[in-house]
C-alpha cells in the first residue's frame, strides 16, 4: 500500500470509495512480492502494479465489483488456472490477491497509518483475508508496543499483535495462519501483516571514493545512507550526494552512540571501504559485538584482511565474532573502479539475505529471478 498510499488517501479524505487490491501470498517465479498494490479509483483510475503488467486487467475488472458490492475478495492468478494464460500470467508464478473497498467507513484508521508513515513511525497493518464471512476484512494497527482495532477475539487480537509486531521488527510482509481444531473462531484464518517499517540502514564508515558509490547504490536498494568519518574535510554533503546524513565523528564513537540509542537493529548493514587500522579496527571492534545488525564488511586486500584479523584478535574479538564479518567484502565479480566494487557488495549483501548463491543464473536452470 506504501506505494500507491498518497492517492488513496487523497480518495479518502475525499469521502470517494475506491478499491484496494493487494499482493498477499506468492509461489514459484511470481513477478511481484507479497505487500504490491494497486488501485481502482472512484472514477475509474488505475493506480499501481499487482503484477507488472500480467493480471492487471483482471484485477481491475475486481476492483469494479467490490466497489460496487463492497465484498472483500481473494483470487488466485497462476499457472494453476485454466485461464491463466488469457490474463497473462505466463511466468509460472502464482499470486493471491486480496481486493477490498476503502472509505471512511471501513478503513477509518487510514489516515492515522499516513501519518505515521510520513514520520517513518513503524506500524504495520493485520487484515483477516480468509476465514469467517463475518471476520473477513477486520484488520488491527499494530505499533511495536500497542495495537487498535479487532478481528472479532481478544484471543487471537493478542496472537496476531504479537505475531505482527515480529514482522514489524523485521520490515517484513507475511501471512500468518490459524487453526485451532474443535474451534470455529481461529479455524482456517489467514492475515496478512504489511508493515510500514522505516527505511533500513546502511552505515559507511570512511569517506573515501569508494564510500560515495556505495552510499550511491545503497540508496538504490532503499536504505537510509549515512557516511561517518572523523576527517571534517573529507566528511562532507557535497562529495556523497547519494548519501542521507554524512556524519563528521570517530567512527567507533558513533557507532556505539547509535547502538545505545537503539537505532541498530537487524536490518542494519556496515560497510568499512576504508583500510586504515586506526580507523576500521575499533570500528569493527564495535560492529562484531552488536547483538543484531544485518551484514558487516571491511575492504581490503588479502594482506590487509590478514592484518586486520591480526589486530582484532590482539584486541579481544572472538573466532566468533569474526566470522560474523565479511572481508575482503563483496563477490567476486572482478570489479575494478569504485562503482563496479559497490555492485560487487550490494550483490553479496542481498545474496546472504535471501540466500543467494552468487553464481550464474545461465549456469543454473533451476534457479530463476522473480519475473
Amino acid at each position: 500500500m506504501r506505494d500507491v498510499l498518497d492517492s488513496l488517501l487523497g480518495w479518502w479524505r475525499d469521502g470517494k470509495p475506491a478499491a484496494l487490491a493487494t499482493v498477499v501470498h506468492t509461489l514459484k517465479s511470481a513477478p511481484r512480492q507479497a505487500g504490491a498494490s494497486m488501485l481502482v479509483g472512484p472514477h475509474g483510475e488505475a493506480v499501481g502494479s499487482v503484477s507488472g503488467g500480467c493480471v492487471e486487467g483482471a484485477v481491475y475488472e475486481l476492483g469494479t465489483q467490490v466497489i460496487g458490492d463492497g465484498k472483500p475478495v481473494q483470487q488466485r492468478y497462476g499457472v494453476s488456472d485454466e485461464d491463466a494464460f488469457a490474463v497473462g500470467l505466463t511466468c509460472g508464478g502464482i499470486l493471491d490477491i486480496y481486493v477490498e473497498k476503502i472509505d471512511k467507513g471501513s478503513f477509518p484508521e487510514l489516515e492515522q497509518i499516513a501519518k505515521a508513515v510520513a514520520a517513518e513511525s513503524p506500524v504495520a497493518v493485520a487484515t483477516v483475508v480468509t476465514g469467517p464471512d463475518e471476520l473477513l476484512g477486520r484488520r488491527l494497527v499494530i505499533w511495536p508496543e500497542r495495537f487498535d482495532g479487532s478481528t472479532g477475539s481478544a484471543r487471537l487480537d493478542g496472537v496476531v499483535a504479537e505475531d505482527g509486531q515480529g514482522l514489524l521488527a523485521t520490515g517484513h510482509n507475511g501471512m500468518l495462519r490459524y487453526g485451532v481444531e474443535g474451534e470455529r473462531l481461529g479455524e482456517g484464518l489467514e492475515v496478512f501483516v504489511e508493515s510500514f517499517a522505516p527505511p533500513p540502514r546502511m552505515i559507511v564508515f570512511g569517506a573515501i571514493d569508494f564510500a560515495a558509490a556505495v552510499a550511491k547504490i545503497g540508496s538504490f536498494l532503499g536504505y537510509r545512507v549515512t557516511v561517518c568519518d572523523a576527517r571534517p574535510v573529507f566528511a562532507t554533503a557535497s562529495r556523497f550526494p547519494g548519501a542521507n546524513e554524512v556524519v563528521v565523528e570517530w567512527p567507533h564513537r558513533y557507532l556505539e552512540a547509535e547502538a545505545e540509542a537503539g537505532r541498530i537493529d537487524r536490518r542494519t548493514v556496515i560497510c568499512v571501504p576504508t583500510h586504515d587500522p586506526k580507523f576500521d579496527v575499533p570500528v569493527l571492534q564495535v560492529a562484531l559485538r552488536l547483538p543484531e545488525v544485518g551484514y558487516i564488511g571491511a575492504m581490503g586486500s588479502r594482506r590487509t584482511h590478514s592484518d586486520r584479523l591480526k589486530r582484532l584478535r590482539e584486541a579481544g574479538v572472538t573466532e566468533d565474532e569474526l566470522a560474523r564479518m565479511s572481508s575482503p567484502i563483496g563477490l567476486d565479480l572482478g570489479a575494478r573502479t569504485p562503482e563496479e566494487t559497490a555492485v560487487s557488495i550490494a550483490a553479496e549483501m542481498v545474496a546472504l539475505q535471501w540466500g543467494g548463491g552468487g553464481a550464474r543464473l545461465a549456469e543454473r536452470p533451476g534457479r530463476i529471478h522473480a519475473t
